[in-house]
């Protein structure tokens, strides 16, 4: 980590590349561990705020007892918020992941989902709260739900968020 006024920390060589939506599904799609526990980005919209995941269930991703191995069903919802936030508030921004709980609800025995969804509410909030330089840590939660949408499992993502500041003290970034 590099440090700075606020203990700035300089996010991965990836965060910086300006990738289409499309080609970030394909590239996810392909990626091994995904590949391997059968999680499958469906769609992703073009400016990043939605995105729906699929995994099926195989001999892959089965626990001992026949359902979604839990770690599965963790995996499928761990990258999204960081992603998604840091395509749409851009490189101003230090955008990590802090922390993570999940409930299992009841056992997913076949195909589960997960949509995620980034809100105008929640970006206005982001730019409120970090407007100075200041920590933001917002908790988001994502359900992920079998084929007639009961709910197998609820992730709770905590983020940190914060607004890098510059030297010369330059204004926070505007999200259109």
């Amino acid at each position: 980590m590099s440090s700075s006024k606020h203990g700035s920390a300089t996010q991965g060589f990836y965060s910086r590349l300006k990738i289409s939506a499309n080609l970030f599904r394909l590239m996810m799609n392909l990626w091994p561990p995904f590949w391997g526990l059968r999680i499958h980005i469906l769609w992703i919209a073009p400016d990043y705020r939605k995105l729906t995941v699929r995994m099926k269930i195989s001999f892959t991703n089965k626990n001992y007892v026949g359902t979604h191995f839990g770690g599965g069903l963790f995996s499928m919802c761990d990258p999204f918020y960081v992603v998604m936030l840091l395509n749409v508030i851009g490189n101003d921004y230090v955008v990590w992941d802090k922390a993570a709980a999940i409930q299992y609800v009841s056992p997913g025995r076949g195909t589960v989902f997960a949509k995620f969804h980034i809100t105008d509410e929640q970006l206005a909030e982001i730019i409120q709260k970090t407007a100075h330089g200041d920590k933001f840590e917002p908790i988001y939660r994502v359900n992920v739900v079998d084929t007639v949408g009961k709910i197998v499992a609820i992730v709770d993502k905590t983020l940190y968020i914060r607004r890098k500041v510059k030297a010369s003290g330059g204004k926070a970034p505007s999200v259109s």
